[in-house]
């Protein structure tokens, strides 16, 4: 890995090994979908032994504990990582994490994620740390997909905002290289089917991943049009999560649409099929995955990550894909970062 002082859940940040072990504790809760407030324990605590020029002296003491944001659980495992043990609490973390039975061919051909998302609107995590894990497991770009601005629950990009985000983007890009992170948006498609963004700005992006968010019971005749021109709109490259259904512990029924005129429209006019990959949502369902598989559509395999760990929830999406006997050459993001961006 580059020395470019960026690092992921496994990467160099010091000569001690505390703060890899905290960051990839964070990276597997993360995996799990624990609470929040766990995961940012761990991360706190990184950030607070990163800065600590007397972490010899605490570790020898017990003094750990004395600074503020550090517990008992992460004094423990920073102090068995600075001896150069693999703490318990890592252990056990990867000893329980979830194994794919199925998936795993299309999941090793996989070079990159179209559907991401970082602090700079719902998720958790700066874009830095997002994309420094996704090149730790392995990707070679990821695409960075914010929401709109008229989600404003998720603190949707304006404009304004997305244009600063393409700088960042950009500098990111010259220090972290080759990995790429692409620039792109998760736009809403509003009522009557246009998008929550300047067009002008749109044709700019590397990667527009189209959803519905709003209106989710809207009748199936409405929905359909509007789910058709969005896909219509020669900026789309992504529908996302087309059903909108959600089936973890907050539930939500997915809404109507007619599938096949939806479905047909993406494959004409190139636009993937999103297998979602969050475990509280693995959207579309298979009877319609099966369906986009049969009037010839591509696919996009993505995890919606709004944390670090959560890059790893791809193995759910490739396994669906499997499953429905969609192979690596219908899925877009087994291609390279310069076919994505074309």
């Amino acid at each position: 890995m580059a020395d470019d002082g960026v690092t992921g859940y496994q990467g160099r940040v010091t000569d001690d090994g505390a703060v890899s072990a905290l960051r990839e504790i964070a990276f597997w809760l993360e995996r799990q979908n624990a609470p929040t407030y766990r995961v940012r324990a761990f991360r706190r605590a990184a950030a607070i032994v990163s800065e600590l020029s007397d972490l010899d002296r605490r570790v020898g003491t017990g003094a750990l504990t004395d600074l503020e944001g550090i517990g008992r659980t992460t004094a423990a495992v920073i102090t068995q990582a600075h001896s150069g043990e693999t703490p318990d609490y890592l252990a056990k973390l990867r000893d329980e994490a979830e194994v794919p039975e199925h998936g795993e061919t299309l999941r090793a051909a996989l070079r990159g994620d179209c559907h991401t998302h970082s602090d700079w609107s719902d998720g958790g995590s700066p874009i830095v740390e997002m994309a420094a894990t996704a090149r730790e497991l392995g990707h070679e770009w990821m695409a960075l997909t914010d929401h709109s601005p008229r989600l404003t629950v998720a603190r949707g990009l304006s404009a304004d905002r997305l244009r600063e985000q393409l700088g960042v983007v950009g500098e990111l890009n010259r220090r972290m290289a080759p990995f790429r992170i692409l620039t792109g948006i998760e736009v809403d498609i509003l009522g009557d089917g246009s998008l929550d963004q300047d067009e002008d700005l749109l044709a700019e992006l590397d990667v527009v991943v189209a959803s519905v968010h709003s209106d989710l019971r809207m009748a199936s005749g409405p929905m359909t049009r509007r789910m058709v021109a969005a896909a219509r709109n020669p900026h789309v490259d992504v529908l996302g999560h087309c059903t909108g259904r959600l089936i973890g512990v907050r539930k939500r029924a997915q809404s109507t649409f007619d599938a096949r005129e939806v479905f047909t429209a993406c494959r004409d006019h190139e636009v993937a099929v999103e297998i979602n990959s969050r475990p509280d949502r693995l959207d579309p369902p298979r009877e319609l995955l099966n369906l986009a598989r049969d009037l010839g559509c591509q696919f996009s395999v993505d995890s919606d990550a709004h944390a670090p760990g959560q890059l790893d929830w791809l193995f759910h999406g490739c396994a669906r894909a499997e499953e429905c006997g969609i192979g690596p050459d219908r899925v877009i993001n087994t291609r390279s970062a310069a076919d994505i961006a074309a």
